[in-house]
């Protein structure tokens, strides 16, 4: 048991990893604000915790339906923001925050 409790934490963990860099990859790609942000990493949670609103383990390949939505919805909202941010900057609104 020892040893499948460690295969997993060093899944989770390298699953976190890829997460964490592609989450920083498009923070930096696409300049996703820190809502944007928050938004993935909300996402991302929601597919690792067991707990779903429509589980896999009754409906099988139906179950991840609802996890499909929830990734889209999290890119959609993060690239709208995104978007949003780069209206404004194009508009003359500086984001970088001023030294007195």
């Amino acid at each position: 048991m020892d040893d499948v409790m460690r295969t997993v934490l060093i899944a989770l963990g390298v699953v976190l990893t890829l997460f964490l860099l592609v989450v920083g990859l498009l923070m930096w790609r696409f300049r996703i604000p820190p809502r944007g942000v928050v938004a993935l990493a909300t996402a991302g949670f929601y597919l690792v915790v067991p707990v779903d609103v429509v589980p896999e383990a009754v409906l099988g390949p139906l179950g991840l339906v609802d996890d499909a939505g929830v990734v889209g919805a999290a890119v959609l909202f993060a690239l709208r923001v995104a978007r949003a941010r780069r209206v404004l900057v194009d508009s003359g609104v500086d984001f970088r925050r001023r030294r007195d």
